[in-house]
């Protein structure tokens, strides 16, 4: 029998460690079909919570926030773009040039995850982004991601205009930064056991192998 595995992932969509390591983890999970059954959870944490909703220039961000020089980001970029091509993710760099507040996304997954769709509009989100190029805070973006994964577009439109959820996400973002959780992707497996990062796939397997062993 499948040992059921609970996984709190915390992330954000404009992230893009996040969906390396969310592509590496479900390779490692198609790897241990019939031993290991996994509940995914997508839990908010947002990378630049006072963006404006126009969001920045990505070269001025990462200089403002980090210190990089232009090279050092082109750098990073070839880097997680090969990451991404090792797991299957497109990253198409010349089309992402801005960062984004991405709050309202968390209010549309917060509600995907009631109606059974999470998972699929997380990763509609994560393409969206960095493969297409779109802004994930525009209401008009989400609704049709929302719509793409079988969500009711109506329904998502009333969540986006109001502040639906807004209390459940914030509530969300402050309990896991309460735990300690300062830099995404964060993976809790089973309430316990935290990996973080973008990890290969072998170490997402060894990992999961072994706590489904202990559990």
């Amino acid at each position: 029998m499948a040992t059921s595995l609970k996984i709190d992932f915390v992330s954000d969509v404009s992230c893009p460690w996040c969906i390396i390591g969310l592509s590496s983890l479900e390779k490692a999970l198609a790897r241990l079909d019939g031993e290991v059954q996994a509940e995914f959870h997508f839990q908010p944490f947002e990378l630049n919570p006072q963006m404006a909703p126009e969001g920045q220039d990505i070269n001025e961000h990462l200089a403002e926030k980090y210190g990089a020089t232009p090279e050092q980001s082109e750098r990073n970029r070839e880097m997680i773009r090969a990451r991404g091509e090792q797991v299957g993710f497109t990253f198409s760099m010349d089309k992402r040039g801005r960062i984004y507040n991405t709050f309202d996304a968390h209010r549309l997954l917060h509600w995907a995850e009631l109606e059974g769709r999470q998972q699929e509009l997380k990763h509609a989100l994560f393409e969206a982004y960095f493969t297409d190029g779109k802004n994930p805070g525009d209401h008009e973006v989400l609704v049709e991601l929302a719509t793409r994964v079988g969500l009711d577009a109506a329904r998502a439109r009333e969540i986006l205009s109001s502040g639906m959820y807004a209390d459940e996400v914030r509530e969300r973002e402050r309990f896991y930064l309460d735990q300690g959780i300062s830099s995404v992707p964060a993976i809790i497996i089973n309430e316990r056991y935290l990996i973080q990062g973008g990890q290969p796939v072998e170490v997402f397997e060894q990992a999961l192998r072994q706590i489904a062993a202990t559990d």
